[in-house]
């Protein structure tokens, strides 16, 4: 593989893509952000518990554009996970339970494992708990308290909520955590919408569906103020 060492490259969805049979251009669009014609594509279900048919669906959308194409499995040894994650160029991570998700990738070593391959050129992309997940704080209800600070791996500064346009009390509470600083300031996500991270350059968004997008919240003295991010050409 050719890899370089150029910092992580991260893409965040906030929900749809091929596990829901929505959105193929979120899928299309995280192809082109590799350098490579025909890049390894893995795939992590662990936030759904290895659902058989999400894995099923991961393989019928990638396979025509993969070099490869796997999935790693929950129960791997601790050097199949090292040398598997090794061999991707992208890994895409998909949604479910983000307070499980987390567990397993500290349990397996995978925070780290994961922060250097996105350090040495692997593109990290995901939906829901698969992109909330890279931040330092995620807005998810699975740690069964409601919706509420989670802390994440920390590979992408600042907080992230999902699902911003399909469930209106995200962008409530989401909004009332960064105002009192239980939160720091973030990006929130609509459906249908992908955030491109990349280094030294400011997130931006590219949407497969009309209307919806992306948006930075931020403190601003005892309230929050939401602005749309930039679409890219």
């Amino acid at each position: 593989m050719n890899k370089t060492q150029n910092g992580p490259t991260i893409i965040a969805i906030g929900g749809g893509g091929f596990t829901h049979k929505t959105d193929p251009e979120l899928e299309e669009f995280i192809i082109t952000q590799s350098p490579l014609k025909h890049p390894n594509i893995g795939f992590i279900g662990a936030a759904s518990y290895d659902n058989p048919n999400r894995i099923d669906l991961f393989y019928q959308r990638f396979l025509s554009y993969a070099g490869s194409t796997s999935h790693l499995q929950q129960h791997a040894s601790m050097q199949t996970v090292s040398d598997w994650v090794s061999h991707q160029d992208i890994i895409y991570v998909g949604g479910g339970d983000t307070a499980h998700l987390l567990s397993y990738f500290r349990k397996n070593k995978l925070d780290t494992l994961l922060a250097d391959a996105a350090n040495t050129g692997t593109i990290l992309a995901g939906v829901s708990a698969g992109a909330i997940c890279w931040y330092d704080f995620a807005l998810s209800d699975s740690a069964g308290n409601g919706l509420s600070p989670l802390p994440g791996l920390g590979i992408v500064a600042g907080s992230c909520c999902p699902h911003y346009s399909s469930e209106p009390e995200r962008q409530q509470v989401f909004q009332q955590q960064i105002s009192v600083r239980k939160m720091p300031n973030g990006i929130a996500i609509d459906d249908g919408v992908a955030v491109l991270i990349r280094p030294g350059q400011p997130p931006m968004a590219y949407s497969a569906r009309d209307g919806l997008g992306a948006y930075t919240v931020q403190k601003k003295g005892n309230s929050s103020v939401t602005t749309a991010l930039k679409f890219l050409d």
